[in-house]
């Protein structure tokens, strides 16, 4: 069982992004993409989950063996899988506890209700974890939250949700570090063989929190080079026009 893309093809209006993207990350791994900026790691994502604009012109995406290509956002959210953006948006008026709630209570057979007190008992649960106040399941949604608020509040949704596959597209982006470590506990808790991990990361070290199974690096809409974690240290160490004299060489 996987999340499986072969050779995607994802546009922009006329403007090719991915091309013949190809990656299998199977449940029970957790798979890092880096890469320079313009690469189409945040395209990637956003196709994947359903995104309106990014247009897949051929190819594959398939969950555990069906296709999600051209389906709606909430079908593809049914299917297993979870996106954690990088710039999660904010929704006044609506609380994070009825949020969530409605989330999955909308993935129940229809006719069955989610039980308030088991819900609650859950989520107050996972917000320990995430060393959150429960007071925050009276905020609105992201609304006058820090950075790292917003995304120990995207992970509180993914632990609460418990999907198949989850992306993480640049999760790690303006956390200071004892928020990044917080969230990689939660990402962490939530590692397992009935879970895949697709993390999209500029920097190594949210990489030092969720170690990878494999490291890949992206380069002009498709996978250049995969290696372990040491892939990673690399290109901390190095940057990426290593990588690109490598493509030069035996181009």
């Amino acid at each position: 069982m996987s999340l499986e893309i072969k050779n995607l093809n994802v546009q922009i209006g006329e403007s090719p992004i991915l091309k013949d993207f190809s990656l299998t990350v199977p449940k029970g791994e957790v798979h890092a993409i880096m890469g320079p900026n313009g690469t189409g790691k945040s395209t990637l994502a956003k196709a994947l989950a359903g995104h309106e604009d990014y247009e897949i012109a051929s190819g594959e995406a398939l969950i555990d063996g069906n296709s999600i290509v051209g389906a709606e956002p909430d079908d593809i959210a049914r299917a297993g899988l979870f996106l954690a953006f990088q710039y999660p948006s904010e929704i006044p008026g609506v609380t994070i506890a009825n949020f969530i709630r409605a989330a999955l209570q909308a993935r129940l057979p229809e006719g069955e209700n989610l039980k308030a007190t088991e819900y609650y008992k859950t989520l107050y649960g996972r917000m320990d974890e995430l060393k959150m106040d429960r007071s925050f399941t009276s905020r609105a949604i992201n609304d006058g939250f820090s950075g790292g608020e917003k995304k120990r509040c995207e992970i509180l949704q993914m632990m609460m949700l418990d999907p198949s596959y989850v992306i993480m597209d640049e999760t790690d982006s303006g956390l200071d570090i004892d928020a990044l470590r917080i969230v990689a506990e939660g990402v962490n808790k939530m590692r397992g063989p009935d879970r895949g991990f697709l993390v999209i990361t500029h920097y190594q070290r949210l990489l030092e929190y969720i170690v990878p199974d494999y490291v890949h690096v992206m380069y002009d809409g498709k996978i250049v080079k995969s290696g372990d974690k040491n892939l990673a240290l690399e290109l901390e160490e190095k940057g990426y026009d290593w990588v690109k004299e490598e493509l030069a060489v035996n181009a």
